[in-house]
């Protein structure tokens, strides 16, 4: 290989590398966290559960149950993590935001002008009318 053909190759690297950086650049966050997961997350993974195997060599049986139970957790903790900045999870509205929305619903409720309700009894009848909506029940025990 020439020296021209070097350089030529050596530019080619260059500008290949610059325009997958300007790319990545472009990249949200989720996509670069994403990417980053399927890169390290399951080295990740596999270096807890190498520590946890290490651990229940070198320790007493006592203290076994407290450091699996702290494997565990952070387990489960980087496991929720993953997914949830991968997207694998729904996220879930938060429930102030829910009860906010009903108390605005409730609210233009409120405004609105509806008829009255009469309820009448008789006997074992009961009738209930509101506005053009009518519900009767009839007593059969007598």
């Amino acid at each position: 290989m020439t020296e021209e053909e070097k350089r030529n190759l050596a530019f080619y690297k260059a500008e290949i590398r610059a325009e997958l950086q300007r790319l990545e650049a472009q990249s949200t966050a989720k996509d670069v966290a994403g990417k980053s997961i399927g890169k390290h997350g399951l080295g990740y993974i596999t270096a807890i559960v190498v520590i946890g195997v290490a651990a229940s060599l070198y320790l007493e049986q006592e203290k076994i149950a407290a450091v699996m139970g702290l494997l565990g957790s952070s387990l489960t903790a980087l496991i929720s993590m993953f997914s949830n900045i991968s997207g694998a999870t729904p996220k879930e509205e938060k429930p102030e935001f829910a009860v906010i929305n009903k108390l605005i619903e409730k609210l233009d409720k409120l405004d609105r002008d509806e008829p009255p309700m009469r309820v009448d009894v008789d006997g074992g009848n009961v009738t209930v009318k509101r506005g053009d909506d009518i519900v009767s029940t009839t007593n059969k025990e007598k």
